[in-house]
């Protein structure tokens, strides 16, 4: 097995720094490619947490000026990571969110602060750490999209690349008059360059230029290509179809086990899933719900948004209440949806518990002791709180879009699959077949024998990152042999 060296660009990285789903992909998927005999290498911006860390890193790098200041690159280790983290206090030196300010803005500079990192991907692509240099650099969302633009115009011998998008709504898009403060020559400014809707688009430079195209699903990947679901890339990825493929994201199957899980208040697993019970109670006393242990609990762990359709489960409250579940909700974002979901908390006490913000440890409380998981985005490029919750026994309702389509079965698809059902899915995505799939969970979960069906059987399913690793080794190797 030849051996290829990766560098993976990211803006975070799990456990150091996380917003969604995009830090776990990156934090876990390395370890997952070491069997396949793919070194990683990950590209981070020196955060404050991140440094610190890194605090006894070795000094790789050292340039006086880069994007308006001095900048170190370190090398290290952190929990099994092997990291490059681009120090520059001038960029990203910040606490708190790293791309939002305390005014709830987006950093006025975040064009020049990603566009650093792509640059530094592309110096190391190119071989400024002469002790790693990779066959490959694959840039993970619109914050690296520039790398492979970035090598792609420098013109010399270059590595293959390979572009991830984990969600095409995020584009990063920025003021044609950045061109030459972003790195890229004028010729770049062009509709088969990065020029978009005369601006500049990260990501649309990342899709146009690099060697592979993934997402992380194989729905999403034909969904991004249609003129609605492609968000004014449709055309350029359906020209690009033929490097462009879905590969599932996985988790990271050591962090989520309800077997060990140091943050649930009983650890159980699919062959002894009574304290199940416990997580359950557990759960109900921390959020202040009715100790009911026969009413439906749905836990919901998700940014407040339009694309995650929590407007939807805002509309379908009366019949939560009516059909006598509870809703335990977890979860951040839209201003005027946080107000309205708490105000349904206080209207219903007992009933709905609404916890505003980001809790990594209620979020796997959530996952052990609620009975089901709603999940009714709009669009979703793959999800992952769908995997956990599958892994630990909370069966998902999800709408039947993007990666919740290719990781649910519902019943209605085993007869052509022949594998067991794992949850229910509903289509369209509206308020009244949200209504349904919640109304058919219940009467599920009132038939205790069904219910405990579907929970082994998403207790069984493999949503770890073993084969799907395999399939992101097998790109890097075939791209790194055309490009030797």
């Amino acid at each position: 097995m030849t051996p290829v060296r990766v560098l993976a660009v990211a803006s975070e990285v799990y456990p150091l720094v996380k917003t969604g789903g995009l830090a776990d992909v990156v934090g876990a998927l390395p370890a997952a490619l070491k069997q396949y005999g793919v070194t990683t290498r990950t590209l981070v911006p020196g955060y404050p947490d991140v440094l610190k860390a890194l605090a006894t890193a070795e000094t790789l790098l050292h340039w006086p000026e880069f994007y308006g200041g001095p900048i170190r690159v370190l090398g290290g280790t952190h929990d099994g990571l092997d990291l490059f983290a681009l120090d520059a206090p001038h960029l990203y030196a910040r606490p708190g969110n790293p791309y939002v300010g305390p005014d709830g803005r987006d950093w006025p500079d975040n064009g020049i602060r990603f566009a650093a990192l792509s640059r530094m991907a592309a110096e190391i692509g190119q071989g400024a750490i002469t002790s790693f240099v990779p066959d490959i650099v694959h840039a993970h969302d619109w914050q690296a999209g520039l790398a492979p633009a970035l090598l792609h115009y420098a013109g010399q011998p270059r590595p293959g690349t390979v572009m991830t998008v984990h969600n095409l709504a995020y584009q990063g898009q920025f003021s044609p008059d950045m061109l030459t403060a972003f790195g890229l020559p004028g010729e770049s400014y062009a509709l088969h360059g990065v020029e978009y809707f005369g601006g500049i688009s990260f990501l649309k430079a990342g899709l146009r230029f690099a060697d592979r195209i993934t997402t992380v699903s194989p729905t999403y990947a034909k969904e991004i290509q249609s003129d609605e679901g492609g968000m004014g890339l449709g055309g350029l990825l359906r020209e690009r179809s033929g490097v462009l493929s879905g590969i599932l994201n996985g988790i990271d199957i050591s962090v989520w086990n309800p077997a060990t899980d140091p943050d649930i208040a009983a650890r159980f697993s699919a062959e002894q899933p009574a304290e199940r019970a416990a997580n359950k109670a557990a759960l109900q006393r921390r959020f202040g719900l009715d100790p009911a242990p026969d009413a439906m609990l749905l836990g919901v762990i998700s940014r407040l948004s339009w694309q995650k359709g929590l407007d939807l489960l805002l509309e379908v409250i009366p019949t939560i209440l009516r059909e006598g579940m509870q809703l335990a909700l977890l979860g951040s974002g839209d201003r005027d949806l946080q107000d309205r979901y708490a105000a349904l908390a206080r209207d219903n006490p007992g009933r709905i518990a609404v916890v505003i913000g980001y809790d990594e440890a209620l979020a796997h409380l959530i996952q052990a002791g609620s009975d089901a998981l709603v999940v009714p985005s709009r669009f979703e490029p793959c999800g992952l709180t769908q995997l956990c919750a599958l892994r630990y026994g909370a069966v998902p309702i999800v709408s039947r879009v993007g990666g919740l389509a290719d990781t649910v079965l519902d019943f209605d698809e085993v007869a052509i699959t022949g594998d067991a059902p794992t949850g229910v899915k509903f289509a369209p995505v509206t308020s009244d077949a949200l209504a349904h799939g919640l109304r058919k969970a219940n009467l599920l979960f009132n038939d205790k024998v069904t219910w405990r069906r579907l929970q082994q059987a998403g207790m069984a399913t493999d949503v770890s990152w073993h084969n799907r690793a395999g399939r992101y080794a097998a790109l890097y190797r075939e791209l790194a042999t055309t490009r030797r």
